[in-house]
């Protein structure tokens, strides 16, 4: 037969969950202030282009759909946007926006779990995978 939680354990409980998603809200603005954020499904990806004598290197940011504004045309979105060679700034700055996002959605990933656990300790209803006594 399982032990009785105090309300006093409960409450405890509740504070470290909120207190480590306060945390983690914390370091999400951190990270949103640190510079741009790629598009949620956004990646870098090299490709390479064949000039007269020589093969070229380049990189440049992909999305799921046409989210970037073409530049030689209004009201025209691409798929692509050109960072150019590796190492250049449009590079970097692609590369550390596509970590922001990375990092962003697994913060707002993990925040949603622990507000679910915080739920979990006020509910009695059954959930899959959750043993109820």
């Amino acid at each position: 037969m399982p032990k009785q939680e105090s309300k006093l354990e409960l409450e405890q409980r509740a504070e470290r969950i909120q207190t480590t998603i306060a945390l983690l809200r914390e370091q999400l603005s951190e990270i949103e202030a640190e510079g741009v954020v790629a598009p949620p499904g956004c990646y870098v990806a090299r490709y390479q282009a064949k000039g007269a004598k020589h093969h070229y290197w380049y990189y440049q940011l992909k999305a799921t759909t046409a989210i970037f504004p073409k530049t030689n045309k209004k009201k025209e979105y691409s798929r692509f946007q050109h960072l150019g060679k590796a190492g250049s700034q449009a590079h970097i700055d692609g590369v550390l926006a596509v970590v922001r996002r990375v990092q962003i959605d697994e913060l707002t990933k993990t925040i949603d779990g622990l507000n679910e656990s915080w739920s979990d300790l006020y509910t009695k209803e059954e959930k899959v995978g959750h043993r109820v006594e």
